[in-house]
């Protein structure tokens, strides 16, 4: 179920690399520690972006929490904006 209420905020992600069920990339992005958000969500961001950097590079991006229906929450930025490598 989408989340209409929540609005975008500016944040730092960073990629990490880990096999998960039910996914088919191996390199994912997450919060920072420091940030609104929990370092346990996922962020749901270009693969391209995830891709074309090394592991554990740094992006400021725009987030908005959201969840799946049958599933948690994660955050999501659109594939299609722009980023700032910070790292």
């Amino acid at each position: 179920m989408a989340k209409p209420w929540e609005s975008y905020q500016q944040i730092i992600i960073e990629t990490y690399a880990e096999a998960k069920v039910g996914k088919s990339s191996r390199i994912h992005a997450r919060p920072i520690a420091g940030q609104p958000y929990p370092t346990t969500l996922d962020v749901e961001c270009s693969r391209a972006m995830r891709k074309q950097h090394p592991i554990g590079t740094r992006f400021k991006v725009y987030v908005k929490l959201t969840d799946r229906e049958g599933g948690g929450e994660y955050l999501y930025t659109s594939w299609r904006w722009k980023y700032e490598i910070v790292e």
